[in-house]
């Protein structure tokens, strides 16, 4: 049985003038006792609670921003109205700060034998499953003095995928390809590896791409036009260490690494390449198998990534080193998404870089903090000048490591969150371009 505030409000209504006139018990009893027997009443009128049933439909997935609408059929199978509070328990992050208490909670009235739909809309603040598990209903007496309260258990899950901000860089990024790949007006000479078809040579074309046999045949010279190679495999490689826990500006380094990596599948998998995926740490913590026949690449990865979060464990390096060559049969491109730290490049990465570089292309993409070169562009005070200090000797870090990793043939991609995207988007099409895929 639960009280409601009109019961003690009637009741503190009735035992005020009591204890001003006539204190006594007898006053307090027969001001209490007509209460407590409505209230007893008033219970025993609620519709129960265990015998009502509840189905849930709605949405299953949504953008990390958006927003989902769940919905909850309550259906009243007693003789009884059903006059019911109800709290849907979601998890506080499903819903904004400060707006969980509003959205939660239901207030409606089903007649009996009937049944109504209850919508609660979502708008979660972080990735990952989102779950509700039970339903809490507080059915109350017609004098609204009581109420009977129980649960049930109605289980859904709303996955929060990544937001994949960076796809309004895509429209450009594939105009740019269609140029590569020989589908505009103009083709492009000199790049790509894969033969397109013939033409007639105008001045200024290399010599070395006319065609002589195609020549002999014809009156006019005819010279080769390429393309970019299609069907090329790309390996994306998340870190999902320490390192990629740590936050710049408002997100994670693992949610800015993440937009990166669905903008390239998207961008590849239009190219007509085929994108695998891996998350790992000290072991793999996600993976995707990409196939040329199907388009449903970047929803795999999408689902898969959508539950990810840094571990907080140092990333065994020979382990990721092991996984990558077992991913990757054949010669790849390999585009590693991790920090630009010193110790961990050093201390890990580049010790297997040998095994990875010997067979495969391999490019490093890392989330650099706008905060450092704020940093070192300070000046005017005591602190300010320590503050450049430390930011351009953060800086000149960063760029020994490149180099190193340079030094052995790896292509480095060093950016802010918001140009990371687009930056490895432009180095994907330049190693195309340059047939190095």
């Amino acid at each position: 049985m639960a009280l409601t505030g009109r019961a003690a409000l009637l009741a503190a209504l009735g035992s005020l003038p009591v204890g001003i006139l006539a204190p006594s018990w007898t006053g307090m009893l027969a001001v209490n006792a007509p209460l407590s027997l409505a209230i007893l009443c008033d219970y025993a009128l609620a519709a129960p609670v265990r015998t009502l049933r509840f189905t849930r439909s709605g949405d299953t997935s949504v953008r990390l921003g958006d927003s989902a609408e769940v919905r909850l059929t309550v259906t009243n199978p007693s003789r009884r109205r059903l006059r019911a509070q109800l709290r849907d328990a979601w998890p506080p992050s499903s819903w904004p700060t400060g707006t969980d208490r509003s959205a939660s909670r239901h207030t409606f009235t089903v007649p009996a034998g009937e049944q109504r739909r209850l919508s609660t809309l979502l708008r979660p603040t972080r990735r990952g499953d989102r779950r509700s598990e039970r339903v809490t209903v507080r059915s109350l007496g017609p004098l609204g003095l009581a109420a009977r309260q129980g649960y049930h258990k109605v289980p859904w899950t709303v996955r929060v995928l990544p937001p994949f901000t960076s796809r309004k860089h895509l429209p450009s990024r594939l105009a740019r390809l269609r140029e590569l790949d020989g589908r505009t007006s103009v083709l492009t000479r000199g790049e790509g590896t894969e033969f397109d078809s013939l033409r007639a040579y105008v001045p200024g074309d290399d010599t070395r791409s006319i065609d002589w046999r195609a020549t002999a045949r014809q009156s006019a010279v005819a010279v080769r036009t390429w393309r970019p190679e299609r069907d090329r495999h790309i390996l994306i490689v998340l870190d999902t260490g320490r390192t990629s826990a740590g936050r710049v500006g408002d997100i994670p380094r693992l949610d800015a690494a993440m937009d990166a990596a669905l903008l390239l599948t998207a961008l590849a998998t239009r190219a007509g390449d085929r994108v695998n995926l891996l998350a790992h740490d000290r072991r793999v913590r996600a993976r995707v198998q990409g196939r040329t026949d199907t388009g449903d690449v970047l929803a795999r990865v999408v689902n898969a990534l959508a539950p990810l979060e840094p571990e907080l464990v140092e990333t065994d390096a020979r382990a990721l080193s092991t996984a990558v060559l077992a991913a990757a049969p054949r010669r790849s491109l390999i585009v590693i998404l991790t920090a630009l730290d010193a110790a961990p490049i050093e201390e890990g990465l580049l010790p297997v870089l040998p095994q990875l570089t010997q067979r495969h292309t391999v490019l490093v993409a890392a989330v650099a903090d706008p905060q450092i070169e704020t940093m070192a562009q300070a000046r005017g005070t005591v602190d300010a000048v320590y503050e450049a200090a430390a930011g351009a000797q953060a800086q000149a870090e960063r760029r020994r490591t490149a180099e190193q990793l340079q030094h052995h043939g790896v292509t480095v991609v060093d950016a802010t969150p918001e140009s990371l995207a687009p930056a490895l988007a432009d180095a994907y099409l330049a190693l195309k371009a340059a047939g190095r895929l």
